[in-house]
């Protein structure tokens, strides 16, 4: 009997290591169909979907330094540093030293960048079209996302500190 048990464990574990089975590469596919669909939307504003997410965020924040940027982007400086630079060469936003803190870069959004909110307006809800869903389908996966996501990053740390602790033998 128990010998059984351990067979139908080892069959459930060959299960879940297929492909089709794993919610990050469900997420992955995701991401990549809206990236493509983001790619349409956003042809006529001459943004890419990056350079979009940081402009969210700038005209919900306005001024704010890079590491900002990244905390709520969730990107390092070396990820965000080229789309910053883009967006300036392009005129959408304008990046000072801190008088503060000579390390702290801010960001702002510059007049062009300000009224591309305008023109960018209609993208959220022409995606909203696109998928499908209800708002309230929208918000509750929305929800169910940022959870895993904090679950996630939560477990992501404990792991790290195990191996830490384990490394230090």
């Amino acid at each position: 009997m128990h010998h059984t048990d351990t067979h139908g464990d080892a069959r459930e574990d060959e299960d879940f290591l297929r492909l089709d089975h794993q919610i990050c590469f469900s997420l992955h596919a995701a991401t990549r169909a809206f990236n493509g669909v983001y790619r349409v939307a956003l042809k006529d504003l001459g943004l890419t979907y990056p350079q979009y997410l940081v402009m969210l965020v700038l005209w919900e924040h306005g001024e704010l330094p890079v590491k900002r940027i990244g905390e709520h982007l969730r990107l390092d400086s070396g990820t965000l540093s080229p789309l910053l630079k883009r967006l300036d060469a392009a005129g959408y936003v304008e990046r000072r030293r801190s008088a503060e803190d000579e390390r702290s870069v801010t960001v702002r959004p510059t007049p062009a960048g300000a009224a591309l909110r305008e023109r960018a307006a209609g993208v959220p809800r022409r995606m909203a079209e696109v998928t499908g869903m209800s708002l309230d389908e929208m918000r509750a996966l929305r929800a169910r996302l940022t959870d895993l996501a904090a679950v996630l990053d939560a477990a992501a740390r404990t792991m790290d500190d195990e191996e830490a602790v384990g490394g230090r033998r």
